[in-house]
């Protein structure tokens, strides 16, 4: 995401939050590859309705050093709620089951509650 975007969140799916930790970490430029494992971030798993597991990450970056992670352990969450927000923003990464169908390519313009990005 670039500074100029708008860095707010909405859970991906409908269901439950059973793991919704914040790591502390570096803070390198959020497309560094490692940056997803090392940087602070907060890691979210929403288990839906039909057992399927949901994992999404908020990550700072080289700016943005400040994330506030909505979810708790045991919230019920739809796609219509905000699920955080990355001051200055920084990076998303949304992990779906496998057999998912992707909706959405490489450098699309996505928007926030409205864009669809993968069917289960």
């Amino acid at each position: 995401m670039s500074p100029l975007n708008v860095h707010k969140q909405w859970y991906p799916v409908n269901g439950e939050v059973i793991y919704s930790k914040n790591h502390d970490g570096k803070y390198l430029v959020a497309w560094h590859p490692k940056s997803s494992t090392e940087n602070e971030r907060s890691t979210i798993v929403i288990q839906t309705e039909k057992n399927q597991m949901v994992l999404f990450r908020q990550i700072a970056g080289a700016v943005a050093r400040r994330i506030c992670n909505y979810s708790s352990n045991g919230d019920k969450v739809n796609q219509k709620m905000e699920a955080g927000f990355i001051k200055f923003g920084s990076r998303i990464d949304v992990f779906v089951p496998k057999g998912s169908k992707i909706k959405v390519s490489l450098n699309d313009i996505i928007i926030g509650g409205k864009t669809i990005l993968a069917e289960m």
